[in-house]
C-alpha cells in the first residue's frame, strides 16, 4: 500500500517552502498538481524532477478511482495545488476521501495558507473565527451573509479582485457599514496590502482603486 501526501505551496514568496516539503517532493513517485505549468516553476526553482500530472477540478471526478489504484499498488504519490495548502478553496477533498474510503494513509504536511496570516496580521479577534472561503455567487448567498453577520466569531472570506467592491458593498449592508474589517492582498508577495478600516469605508475605497492579486476578507465578530 502507497500513500498520499498533501503538501502546501507558497502563496506568494517561493521561500515559504519547507524543507519537508521539498524532500516530500523530490522523493515522491509522482506529483498531482492543479496546474502543471505553475507547479513546473516551483519545482525547477528546487531542482525537484519527481513526474509531474494535472489534477484539478475539471478532471478529478474521472481521475481519482485511478490514482487510487496506484496508490493501493505501491505508489507514493503528493498532491499540490496552485498555491496554499489543498483542499482548502482548492482541489484536494475528493482524493483524501476516496483514499479514507480504501484505507490508503493520508499525511497532510504543515505549510502555506493565506488565511492564516491575513487573519493574524488584520488585528481583529483571532482565537475563535469562521472560515468561509468563496461566497455563494448567486442562489443562497444573502441568507448566508445574514448568517455570518450574526456570528459571534472572526468572519474570513476568499473574493475574486473583480468582485471585491460589489461583495464589500454588500457586506455594509448586511453586517452594517460601521462594521470593523480589513482586506488582505497578495500575502507574501512583493505587492502584499492589508487595509483596516470599517467596511464602508473599504467598499468605497476599493471602488475607486481596481485591486489585484488573491483577496481575503477578515470581518471583526458581531457584537465586537
Amino acid at each position: 500500500m502507497g500513500k498520499l501526501y498533501i503538501v502546501p505551496t507558497p502563496v506568494g514568496n517561493l521561500e515559504d517552502m519547507t524543507f519537508r516539503a521539498v524532500k516530500v517532493l523530490k522523493e515522491a513517485d509522482l506529483i498531482l498538481a492543479e496546474d502543471t505549468r505553475t507547479t513546473s516553476v516551483l519545482l525547477k526553482h528546487y531542482d525537484i524532477h519527481a513526474p509531474l500530472r494535472a489534477h484539478h477540478r475539471n478532471n478529478e471526478h474521472q481521475t481519482v478511482a485511478g490514482i487510487v489504484r496506484e496508490l493501493e499498488a505501491g505508489a507514493v504519490i503528493a498532491l499540490v495545488s496552485d498555491a496554499g495548502t489543498p483542499g482548502i478553496s482548492d482541489p484536494g477533498f475528493m482524493l483524501s476521501r476516496a483514499c479514507r474510503e480504501a484505507g490508503i494513509d493520508v499525511e497532510c504536511l504543515p505549510g502555506p495558507t493565506a488565511f492564516v496570516p491575513a487573519l493574524v496580521a488584520s488585528g481583529l479577534p483571532c482565537d475563535r473565527f469562521v472560515f468561509e472561503g468563496f461566497l455563494p455567487l448567486k442562489k443562497g448567498r444573502a441568507t448566508r451573509l445574514a448568517e455570518l453577520a450574526a456570528d459571534p466569531r472572526t468572519v474570513i472570506i476568499y473574493e475574486s479582485p473583480l468582485r471585491l467592491p460589489r461583495t464589500l458593498r454588500q457586506l455594509a449592508e448586511t453586517f452594517g457599514p460601521d462594521r470593523p474589517a480589513a482586506v488582505a492582498r497578495e500575502i507574501s508577495k512583493i505587492h502584499e496590502e492589508i487595509k483596516k478600516d470599517t467596511l464602508s469605508v473599504l467598499a468605497d475605497y476599493y471602488a475607486q482603486n481596481n485591486p489585484k492579486g488573491e483577496i481575503v476578507i477578515v470581518i471583526a465578530p458581531s457584537g465586537l
